[in-house]
């Protein structure tokens, strides 16, 4: 990624340790689902089953499971990627045990993968055995776990626009559109919807909109950039609220 132009005034996050550890670290996540067809599969495959969880009204614990068999997935996805650069790197020639290398962590992957998909036929079908006659009423309510997975298919969403409509920036600083518009557009839209009166989704549009405002005013986005953050995030939030509510 090519550093984005800031103003002087403007404090890098490369200048804090604790932040420049994050954005490193989202650095590697986007450089995986840009360069790898796994990755971005385990990705939309993380968002639909947080979908499936939210549509199936399962229940906290299961959720919690869903979650971790993700991270696990994700992480280890991430740590083959590793593998494969470091050996690439130090390796000149094709060399077999290079190969032994790659295959193995491939290997990891797999394995992880298959126990996720086991975990996940376990999850749902409990889920769909103990609620599928209820769904359709129990519909129209929302479900408490609405707002988590709203912000995570925002996150993954975001993700993949900064990995592949824009290479300028770093993960926190700069990029194709404002992960923090994004978000925050998204928390706005959730409170709108589930705040008993229309003032404090007012608030909570105008909370979102200085948050814009400061990465506008900071140089790090530009106004193309905040907005296409704010339509994501709004979009993603009220697309699931309206399916789940259909």
């Amino acid at each position: 990624m090519h550093p984005v132009r800031l103003p002087p005034s403007a404090k890098r996050v490369h200048r804090n340790r604790a932040w420049a550890a994050f954005d490193y670290a989202f650095q590697g996540i986007l450089y995986a689902t840009r360069t790898q067809t796994n990755m971005r599969i385990h990705l939309v495959a993380a968002a639909l089953a947080m979908f499936a969880s939210l549509y199936l009204r399962l229940e906290r614990a299961y959720v919690a499971i869903v979650v971790l068999c993700i991270a696990l997935v994700i992480a280890m996805e991430l740590l083959n990627t590793a593998i494969e650069a470091v050996t690439d790197l130090m390796t000149v020639a094709h060399h077999p045990l290079a190969k032994v290398a790659k295959d193995a962590a491939a290997g990891a992957v797999l394995v992880v993968s298959m126990g996720a998909v086991i975990v996940a036929y376990l999850v749902f079908y409990e889920g769909v055995t103990a609620s599928g006659a209820r769904v359709s009423q129990a519909v129209a309510g929302i479900p408490r776990n609405y707002a988590f997975v709203a912000l995570v298919v925002v996150g993954v969403g975001t993700i993949f626009a900064k990995a592949f409509a824009g290479r300028h920036g770093t993960p926190l600083q700069g990029g194709a559109l404002s992960g923090h518009a994004a978000l925050a557009f998204a928390g706005a839209t959730l409170i709108t919807l589930l705040a008993p009166t229309l003032v404090v989704g007012l608030l909570a549009y105008f909370l979102a909109f200085l948050v814009s405002q400061s990465r506008i005013e900071g140089g790090i986005h530009s106004v193309g950039e905040v907005a296409a953050g704010a339509v994501l995030g709004i979009c993603v939030t009220m697309g699931i609220f309206l399916v789940i509510r259909a």
